[in-house]
């Protein structure tokens, strides 16, 4: 692995620091002196992003660092991705909520993503998206939601479920940062044109790998009801202030017409799962025209990507 690539990243608030790895954030959260030792890094991003991720940390914290550990917001392949790999090299513990365990140890891969939603690009491709677990066993811990995690004293672990079952937040009450992971995004993660570029527009959670919207509608309002001051997502820039209070509350309070598609396969069937892992998924019908739409979506996508990967 090269350690010596140089990786962009960005200043959420004091003390914590994200990166943008193709179309999706990882972060970065250093303790306070007194607080914890060490720091700890938020998801993986992709398969392959481990020597950025490596080299974002060297360039913060010195050569040779290591987190003290790994949580993760879920477990889908964009923000798991580069875990396995990250493991080889750091021999640290995973955080993930109980209800998201059956995708970490091999027992159960998660709902297909729904295509048929047809509001972007990036629907369309997630037909390719990968939904199998991985299986790193003994290494992942199940978050004890009262006592939060040890290694981020300070920070408040939230259920938030909608996304995944098991989805989490993070907040510091001290000066009121969320790490929101797909709890909502700050991008329109549908659009390929937004994914990967810069634009901002807070909004739901990525529609086409939402399986329960209800769940989804409760967590962004109780997440609103923190009045976060910084909010840093999976998808999408760092929103503040302002801007972010206005744009989330009117997310909360119109979550039902701004998120939820029209139609779709979890709209109105959400998809059921427990500690094993899923139980149920709402029957789809597949189409031609559909299959044709997805090619094409490949094809667009492809350009995007290549040129992600070039920056």
């Amino acid at each position: 692995m090269n350690r010596r690539l140089s990786t962009k990243y960005f200043q959420v608030s004091q003390r914590v620091w994200g990166t943008k790895l193709l179309f999706v954030n990882i972060y970065m959260i250093a303790n306070r002196p007194g607080a914890a030792k060490g720091w700890v890094l938020v998801d993986t991003g992709l398969k392959g992003s481990a020597g950025k991720i490596i080299a974002m940390a060297e360039e913060l914290f010195g050569p040779g660092t290591r987190p003290a550990a790994i949580v993760l917001t879920h477990g889908h392949a964009d923000h798991a991705g580069g875990l396995e790999e990250l493991l080889k090299i750091w021999d640290v513990p995973v955080y993930a909520h109980t209800l998201e365990l059956p995708y970490l140890t091999g027992l159960s891969s998660y709902p297909p993503a729904d295509p048929t939603l047809a509001d972007g690009v990036m629907s369309l491709l997630s037909t390719f998206f990968p939904t199998a677990p991985i299986n790193i066993g003994s290494k992942v811990k199940a978050i004890n939601m009262e006592e939060g995690i040890p290694e981020l004293p300070e920070w408040k672990i939230i259920h938030t479920p909608g996304h995944t079952p098991g989805h989490i937040s993070l907040f510091l009450p001290i000066n009121s940062t969320l790490v929101v992971g797909d709890a909502f995004s700050t991008t329109k993660a549908e659009s390929a044109l937004y994914s990967f570029s810069s634009l901002k527009k807070l909004t739901g959670p990525p529609r086409y790998f939402t399986t329960d919207w209800e769940a989804a509608a409760q967590s962004v309002r109780r997440l609103t009801a923190l009045e976060p001051r910084t909010v840093a997502a999976g998808h999408g820039p760092v929103m503040r202030g302002r801007e972010l209070h206005d744009e989330l509350h009117e997310l909360a309070d119109n979550f039902e017409q701004l998120a939820i598609p029209a139609k779709g396969r979890y709209v109105g069937h959400p998809a059921v799962a427990d500690e094993m892992g899923v139980k149920y998924i709402p029957p789809y019908v597949s189409s031609g025209i559909l299959k044709a739409t997805v090619g094409l979506a490949a094809a667009l996508a492809t350009f995007f990507i290549i040129r992600g990967l070039q920056e």
